[in-house]
């Protein structure tokens, strides 16, 4: 196999800090991990191409509902230039954000400072911050009807766009995306945009390069999250379905398997969808029902479900899952024991990435 052209040259250029999660990644192959920096720019610049349409989408529907609720056709004063908050600390805040674009534009030259040109040059994280707790009132009234097929509750839409966020700002530092679930922000960048319209939805989603760049990956990776399943196991069996914290970060992976004493379980479903933040209660689970979409019917029935079973009201992740027979699900001839004993000796307290290849031909979890 030819060696990359850059071998020895390409850690100096990345340092050998930021290197070193490549080179692991590659196996200790220094070619092989040239080739996942690569891919990792690569994946980088996907995702920040597929952001592009939910910023402008976001800002720009946030923009029109403000602009409708402050009449601004009427007044002839954009929205942003008038008190939108009691709040005197949020006021001049939201203040300060709208003049230093002012300004910016302004000094680049004075034609540009125009209405549109300060919408574009305000930060996302302005309007994500417009759907703060702070402006709880201002959602009621006006923001809501950014997003028309949200849930209507501003914390589903806040910390969904807060997440992408926090994920924007990683690409925009040149992060590693090895242990990034970079389909599942793809998701959440689709279902936002589904949110403000669903025409924007299907517009990112046939324009979107994540998915390819993604699949392109250079270097083999773990394909299976293993998961303490003491209580999971139970609600597998009965929903086919696994749910956790909210928030909880994952690798991206395609199968699921189960551990509990001391083995792993025999079923090993495939990853059908994975959702995040979502409000554990009778309410929502009529809301789901209501809408006559097949995933929110199957997750109405997981959280029925897991009510039953002793599970409260919150806020939870949940994925669904293959049962067995069906397409792409796993079933073991017999549970993977772990012979390892002793405090701390489990084979996963958290969770655990394995390749479900290795696995399927496992006798004990030492062939993993």
């Amino acid at each position: 196999m030819a060696q990359h052209p850059f071998l020895h040259t390409m850690p100096q250029w990345v340092s050998s800090g930021r290197f070193r999660s490549y080179l692991d990644a590659a196996g200790g192959d220094h070619s092989r991990a040239c080739e996942l920096y690569e891919w990792n720019v690569a994946l980088s610049a996907a995702s920040f191409e597929a952001f592009h349409y939910v910023e402008v989408v976001v800002r720009n529907a946030i923009d029109l509902a403000m602009q409708r609720h402050f009449n601004e056709a009427g007044r002839g004063i954009p929205w942003f230039l008038l008190p939108i908050s009691t709040n005197k600390a949020v006021q001049d805040s939201i203040d300060q954000s709208v003049l230093q674009v002012r300004v910016r534009l302004r000094n680049e030259n004075s034609s540009k400072e125009k209405r549109d040109q300060v919408i574009a040059g305000l930060s996302f994280g302005f309007w994500v911050n417009l759907l703060g707790p702070k402006h709880e009132q201002l959602w009621r009234e006006a923001i809501h009807k950014a997003f028309p097929h949200s849930s209507g509750k501003r914390h589903d839409v806040v910390t969904a766009l807060e997440r992408l966020r926090v994920f924007r700002n990683r690409l925009a530092h040149h992060d590693s995306l090895l242990a990034a679930d970079v389909p599942f922000r793809l998701t959440q960048m689709i279902d936002v945009l589904g949110w403000a319209d669903p025409d924007a939805a299907t517009w990112l989603a046939n324009n979107e390069r994540v998915s390819q760049v993604h699949a392109a990956r250079p270097s083999p990776r773990h394909d299976t999250v293993v998961v303490p399943a003491r209580d999971a196991w139970g609600l597998y069996e009965s929903a086919y379905a696994y749910v956790c914290q909210a928030g909880r970060s994952f690798q991206p992976v395609e199968y699921l398997a189960f551990y509990s004493q001391q083995q792993i379980h025999t079923e090993v479903p495939k990853i059908l969808f994975r959702l995040d933040n979502v409000d554990w209660s009778v309410g929502e689970i009529n809301r789901l029902r209501a809408t006559g979409q097949a995933r929110d019917a199957r997750v109405a029935d997981i959280i029925a479900a897991s009510r039953k079973l002793g599970w409260t009201d919150g806020r939870y992740q949940v994925f669904g899952l293959t049962g067995p027979g069906a397409e792409g699900h796993l079933s073991l001839p017999q549970p993977v024991p772990h012979l390892a004993r002793g405090r701390g000796s489990a084979f996963t307290q958290g969770q655990r990435y394995i390749v479900r290849d290795r696995l399927r031909r496992a006798t004990t979890t030492m062939d993993i």
